[in-house]
């Protein structure tokens, strides 16, 4: 068993495996290249590796080259990600497309079981904590923050868990605060007091009349998760594990405090046409996101999860027909393919090919798309090794991308060489 070192949480101790110690710093020199890149992110090539196609009970299934072509010609372009791994799952069938590598200067493939920052899809992880605890009558949509926590300011105690969840809620963020970024700018790895982030933002009233409009904010997801602390009396992370990672059987999925990241993982780059790219992957702490953004987990894992969340598998009928009230033009950041609408820590995607649900995220070093169909039986993940929204051109080349393995999920005559693509 490896040797462990504790690590701080909120008065408590927790344990990592020492040998995650031992991953990529930035040059020096590089703080604040990479706390101005945090900062903004909060607000808002390699050779191809081949397809692999990993058989399922139900038989081998042969994965589409024109996919294949779509990952890899994504990491060839310029200032395009050093890495990409995509992973569609259909009734039990699992196709694994990779391009690129794990970590430049090296051969290693990305791999379904690479850790890896999932950035705003902690959202729906919230999302999901929230609701199983409506189920559980432990919350109600419709409670507010002032009776759950009234010692947030008195200007926000209106708010619903409803309108935190679809970002129409008007708190505003605390990642756009001038301290905060102030924070991150000087220290990307700062320890942040997780459940003090709101205090950043808490001289400010609310942007807008809750209810009245949607504006994404990290401010939400901090919420959601301090009332769920306060109707259970539990840590949000054990929250987590109970309603989320057990019933899911998510075992590489957590919630850490620090920037390490356990081993083995998806090394996370900033990467800039005709530049090399700079390895940021244990650059930041987690937890100045926290239920925002925090998450760690696993192509595997994630796409465990969407099939989950989206599908039946963790709530009731009641509650998801409130979770899937969508609200059109709520687009998640960065906008997942098609056109977007906001749902309770669920997105809508509707393509040229059909409609998915699901959630997007980024964060330095890393792009994540996940959806999934409405019976969670269909999933897809799409994972990238670069923050790809601060390239416009590449980020449409991502959402198109993203397309069309959506299209080829919907395809009921399946991905495969001889199938047709929309």
């Amino acid at each position: 068993m490896p040797r462990r070192v504790r690590a701080a949480h909120d008065g408590r101790n927790s344990t990592i495996p020492a040998r995650a110690r031992t991953g990529s710093r930035p040059r020096r020199g590089f703080g604040a290249a990479v706390g101005a890149a945090v900062a903004a992110a909060v607000l808002s090539g390699a050779a191809a590796a081949p397809v692999a196609a990993v058989p399922a009970p139900h038989g081998p299934h042969h994965g589409d080259p024109a996919l294949q072509r779509a990952l890899a010609d994504l990491v060839a372009a310029p200032g395009g990600p050093p890495g990409a791994i995509a992973i569609l799952t259909r009734d039990g069938v699992r196709q694994v497309y990779r391009a690129g590598t794990a970590e430049v200067g090296t051969r290693r493939p990305p791999r379904p079981d690479d850790h890896m920052r999932i950035a705003s899809v902690a959202k729906a992880f919230s999302g999901a904590v929230a609701l199983g605890l409506v189920d559980r009558r432990a919350l109600r949509l419709d409670d507010t923050i002032g009776e759950r926590l009234p010692h947030l300011p008195e200007a926000w105690h209106a708010v619903t868990l409803r309108q935190l969840l679809q970002h129409t809620s008007g708190l505003p963020d605390f990642s756009r605060s001038k301290a905060f970024q102030d924070i991150v700018r000087a220290d990307p790895r700062h320890h942040f007091d997780s459940r003090r982030l709101l205090d950043f933002v808490a001289d400010r009233p609310l942007a807008f009349p809750p209810g009245n409009r949607y504006a994404y904010s990290n401010s939400d997801n901090i919420a959601v998760a301090l009332m769920a602390e306060q109707a259970t009396g539990r840590p949000y992370e054990s929250l987590l594990r109970q309603l989320v990672y057990r019933p899911l059987g998510l075992t590489e999925t957590s919630l850490p405090q620090g920037y390490l990241l356990p081993r083995p993982f998806l090394h996370g780059y900033l990467t800039a046409p005709g530049e090399a790219p700079e390895d940021v992957s244990e650059a930041v702490s987690a937890s100045g996101a926290w239920a925002s953004g925090g998450i760690v987990s696993t192509p595997a894992d994630l796409s465990g999860f969407i099939g989950g969340y989206a599908g039946p598998e963790l709530l009731s009928p009641m509650t998801r027909r409130a979770q899937q009230d969508f609200l059109p033009g709520g687009a998640s950041e960065p906008a997942g393919p098609g056109a977007n609408a906001a749902g309770l820590g669920l997105f809508r995607y509707t393509t040229r090919c059909g409609t998915v649900l699901g959630h997007t995220g980024n964060t330095p070093g890393y792009t994540q798309f996940a959806a999934a169909t409405r019976d969670g039986r269909r999933t897809v993940t799409v994972s990238v090794t670069s923050q790809v929204t601060t390239d416009p051109a590449l980020l449409a080349r991502l959402r198109a991308t993203e397309e069309r393995f959506v299209c080829a999920l919907l395809d009921d005559r399946g991905p495969g060489p001889g199938g047709h693509r929309p």
